[in-house]
């Protein structure tokens, strides 16, 4: 097994609260799978990959839970083990390229400190003639035209398009063997996340990489990934392959979340979900979706679900299949 995630918990401390983000999140990954994350907008799927890489900003704590990549626990590894795992293990592409790319440097000042950074890990000092080298071969292979210009440009002198392939291109200097990615088609003009998608979809299979991806686009998922899970407001709801996930859903979140998905063959706008995500300071004590819950009965605002086999693939955590 590559990855394995057991009872995570993270809580964020903001002033006189603490913000319970993830809620005992569960996840399997062997090598070579490729895993979707979907759920709304704050339900903690970019903490989530963040602790995997160990990344959290410092107001975070994780009260309870194991991450073991390979045979290392990422939670009590020492910074040495984490520093070779980021360098030639695990890369992650971030949502926003924009914020990620340090606006005052040079491309090429960025991806020489990654190049420099993985060589390390073998204990060499590579010249700038090497760095140069390494830097327009790892741009050409994200399709990226006039490398020799982007090396020289600011991040704002380049398209939404043109950094985000920066971001995968720095990225896949350190994923030896999982790539984390986060949104990957955020901000970008929806003419070009086609050819994002396709880009990572065919780096991915030439490289061998397993992925986890994370996305609100639902055909983005079904096309990219062998399994999906539905994450809300910091709880794994559903667990199974993505097409049977995708086609029939169990949890009433993942069905009410699929139902509200844009097709283009229907007519009616989706209604959406009504409420919204509970507060992360004082969350529900049972299932975190039973106050928006259509079928949530007394046990469901008080007893936290456990997770329910339906089949050797289909997980789901609620209290009606129990």
């Amino acid at each position: 097994m590559l990855l394995r995630i057991d009872d995570l918990h993270v809580h964020y401390k903001s002033y006189w609260y603490v913000n319970q983000v993830l809620n005992g999140v569960w996840l399997r990954m062997d090598e070579g799978e490729r895993i979707g994350i979907v759920g709304e907008t704050g339900s903690g799927k970019t903490t989530l990959l963040k602790t995997i890489l160990r990344i959290l900003p410092q107001n975070s704590s994780i009260p309870r839970g194991t991450i073991k990549y390979r045979e290392i626990d990422i939670l009590k590894a020492s910074e040495a083990e984490l520093s070779k795992v980021r360098r030639s293990e695990i890369g992650m592409i971030f949502q926003d390229p924009m914020a990620a790319l340090n606006p005052v440097f040079k491309i090429k000042d960025q991806l020489y400190d990654v190049i420099k950074y993985k060589f390390l890990a073998d204990g060499s000092n590579p010249s700038k003639a090497v760095l140069h080298e390494h830097a327009l071969g790892v741009l050409e292979s994200v399709s990226l035209p006039d490398p020799e210009r982007v090396l020289e440009s600011f991040p704002f002198q380049l398209s939404g398009g043109m950094r985000q392939r920066v971001m995968i291109a720095m990225a896949l200097l350190s994923a030896g063997k999982l790539l984390l990615a986060d949104e990957p088609t955020t901000n970008i003009d929806v003419t070009l996340q086609d050819q994002i998608l396709r880009l990572i979809d065919k780096l991915v299979k030439q490289r061998g990489l397993s992925t986890i991806l994370v996305s609100h686009a639902l055909g983005m998922v079904r096309q990219m990934t062998d399994r999906a899970y539905v994450l809300y407001a910091g709880d794994i709801m559903e667990e199974a392959r993505t097409g049977e996930l995708l086609d029939h859903p169990k949890h009433p979140y993942t069905d009410l979340l699929v139902s509200s998905a844009p097709k283009i063959s229907s007519r009616r706008i989706g209604e959406g979900i009504r409420g919204k995500l509970p507060d992360y300071r004082s969350p529900p004590a049972g299932c975190r979706f039973a106050p928006r819950c259509p079928y949530a009965m007394d046990k469901c605002h008080k007893v936290k679900p456990k997770r329910t086999a339906l089949n050797a693939e289909h997980v789901v955590a609620c209290h009606l299949y129990e």
